[in-house]
């Protein structure tokens, strides 16, 4: 069976996991690399693995590294994550850090950090396979990591039906009133909804939302787009790989992602399907009513500090 490699990314994707940056040391040179094949192997002895690919730049920094130290990014570390899976650059100007095993740098503010001595290394098609032996490792009981799922970046969050429910109280109807459910609930029925329309126009949630963002905007820096569209580099470089291929996106003068002429048309189909879409779902408000809806939200993202 032949596989697409795009289509094999989505499908892995849906298995959802956390997000590392691997440091090593080489001589006086620091590395580090995103990583979110992190996992464990054994308790006896304490063992856990990651793979790097073949083509990255440090790979034999790795490959020969007595040491290394796998820090699980927090929450909050999104622009960590993006800055460590770029290459060529500087990516721990201006990251504090703190030295860890073997001298090698552990980043300040992580969820967990694993310090590893390299216990084995494995041939593992066009990754390599790291197996190291935990020798410290760290927690913070605070916060929460960093997650990623469906290609994108994700919160974690209890599942509704661990939660503690205890006395039933007496809502009188309160739920409903609350904005959080009321925001998660409209979200999901829209997307449930408005998604599966994209098919009839060749495309999927994540190119929507890049095409459509720089139709709106204009071109883009890669690292601004990713930031938008909550989307690592890597797998952002994946989705603009396939707009490539087909003639939607490419380069502008200042290295900028912008929309080809097909690429804009093909826009413009979508913002007005998406138009379409909201003038008929609320056609049976006032146009008060809808505005309002839009400035409370508007002002809300404000209050929160979200980029609109």
């Amino acid at each position: 069976m032949s596989f697409d490699t795009r289509d094999f990314r989505s499908a892995l994707g849906k298995f959802a996991t956390g997000v590392t940056v691997v440091t090593a040391r080489e001589g006086e040179e620091n590395h580090g690399v995103t990583a979110s094949s992190f996992n464990s192997v054994s308790m006896k002895p304490p063992l856990i693995l990651w793979s790097i690919d073949k083509g990255a730049y440090s790979l034999n920094a790795y490959r020969n590294a007595e040491h290394f130290v796998v820090n699980v990014l927090s929450n909050e570390q999104v622009d960590i994550s993006n800055r460590f899976a770029r290459r060529g650059e500087d990516k721990f100007a201006g990251i504090a850090i703190e030295e860890g095993i073997g001298g090698v740098a552990k980043v300040k503010g992580a969820a967990a950090h694993f310090e590893c001595r390299t216990w084995n290394v494995y041939e593992g098609g066009d990754h390599l396979i790291i197996v190291g032996e935990v020798v410290r490792y760290a927690y913070r009981n605070e916060g929460s990591a960093l997650v990623f799922h469906n290609g994108r970046y994700a919160v974690p969050e209890p599942h509704p039906l661990l939660l503690s429910v205890g006395e039933r109280p007496a809502l009188n109807g309160r739920l409903g009133k609350h904005l959080l459910y009321l925001m998660r609930q409209a979200l999901a029925a829209y997307r449930s909804d408005f998604y599966p329309r994209l098919g009839s126009l060749g495309v999927n949630d994540n190119e929507w939302r890049i095409l459509t963002l720089l139709a709106d905007r204009g071109p883009q820096a890669a690292e601004a787009l990713a930031e938008r569209v909550a989307q690592p580099q890597v797998d952002l470089e994946d989705t603009l790989d396939g707009l490539r291929e087909r003639g939607l996106v490419g380069p502008g003068e200042d290295g900028c992602i912008r929309l080809s002429e097909e690429g804009q048309a093909l826009s413009l189909r979508l913002l007005a399907m998406a138009d379409d879409y909201e003038r008929r779902l609320f056609e049976n408000l006032e146009p008060g009513e809808v505005s309002a809806i839009k400035s409370g939200l508007g002002r809300v993202i404000e209050r929160l500090g979200a980029p609109l």
